[in-house]
């Protein structure tokens, strides 16, 4: 009887199914158009203000049943999929493969691209900067134990900016080859990691010792290789090092997450719903922070982030580092930044981009 009911449904399905797959291929012949017409003009194959609007407007236009974030993630893979038709595109991300940080390159450009694992958040600016890879995506900040300060030392240094910015739930899990602690002397992750955790370890494992190491991929691979090891990493990473969890959400907030900043020689256009970066150092004279600020309250320009850092040169000087509401093109944003550069004895712009749709 049943089958009697659902024999006419799936016949349903299985033709709406070749619709689908249809106009895919509609969609996908017109941006092999889109893709001609770029390479007449030496275009970018990924433009992130462009990819930003459309899945906005597909959230907005989305009537349900599907939520808006599942109707996003398959639009992006939509996107993902017809853009490599022109080019795929190399993305260097912090690996080896498994680490947050290559949840982060799909979350923002798909899976149709070739992902360049790289041993440190210094070789995926170097991979982005020599043209090795397209773009980077790298850490620059976690909601629990603030910003990842070797990101902003570099970010200060190099030629590129940011093009975009992705934000991820981070839920780290204790595993082990033998899914359980039989024999486990050392703890390794990221040095990150390992903080986020720590009253977790010091509850239950305060006679392991811990281990920092490059990555949580990188502690998934030796925790594979070593059966006296355990490692702390997403699930991602102990599905692909075939580990097994002795326990999940070890990490010490329930709401941890972290941000990543994506690399490139491209400077988006502005998407309506943007963010622009800055890396400013002020006069060593008294109310030169207030002063310096000042024109982001009178143009009405919001500020989202603000970080110091030590400039590292012998004396107490710091850079600052600024998030604002909108993109440097406009007008008020614009207006405001040309009263900071008078007032700052360092100014630099790294980047604008479309805000995180997370």
């Amino acid at each position: 009887m049943s089958d009697d009911k659902l024999k006419p449904l799936r016949e349903q399905i299985d033709s709406i199914d070749a619709q689908i797959l249809e106009l895919l291929n509609r969609r996908a012949r017109v941006a092999e158009q889109v893709g001609h017409v770029k390479a007449e003009t030496n275009a970018p194959v990924f433009r992130p203000e462009r990819e930003a609007q459309v899945l906005r407007k597909v959230a907005d236009m989305n009537p349900g049943p599907l939520v808006a974030a599942d109707v996003q993630t398959i639009f992006r893979e939509i996107m993902s999929s017809c853009r490599a038709l022109e080019r795929r595109v190399v993305v260097a991300y912090l690996g080896p493969p498994g680490t947050f940080s290559e949840q982060a390159v799909y979350q923002q450009f798909g899976h149709a691209i070739e992902g360049l694992p790289c041993a440190s958040i210094d070789e995926v600016f170097r991979a982005t900067e020599a043209g090795t890879a397209d773009f980077g995506v790298v850490p620059v900040e976690n909601s629990s134990e603030g910003a990842i300060n070797r990101t902003l030392d570099l970010l200060l240094q190099t030629t590129l900016s940011i093009s975009g910015e992705v934000s991820i739930p981070v839920h780290h899990s204790l595993m082990t080859k033998s899914g359980t602690m039989d024999g486990i002397r050392r703890i390794c992750a990221h040095s990150q990691t390992l903080a986020q955790c720590q009253v977790w370890l010091n509850l239950n494992c305060p006679g392991i010792e811990r281990v920092a190491v490059a990555s949580n991929g990188e502690a998934a691979r030796m925790a594979a290789d070593d059966p006296t090891t355990a490692a702390i990493a997403g699930e991602i990473a102990g599905q692909r090092y075939n580990l097994g969890v002795v326990k999940a959400h070890v990490q010490d907030d329930p709401h941890n997450r972290t941000r990543f900043v994506v690399i490139g020689r491209l400077q988006p256009g502005a998407s309506g719903k943007d963010k622009t970066s800055l890396a400013l150092a002020v006069p060593n004279k008294a109310g030169a922070v207030y002063n310096l600020l000042a024109p982001l309250a009178t143009h009405g320009v919001s500020m989202t982030r603000f970080e110091s850092r030590p400039a590292r040169t012998g004396t107490w000087d710091y850079y600052f580092y600024v998030d604002v509401e909108g993109h440097q093109q406009d007008e008020k944003v614009d207006r405001a930044f040309a009263e900071l550069r008078q007032n700052s004895a360092f100014f630099k712009i790294l980047g604008s981009y479309p805000l995180s749709l997370n």
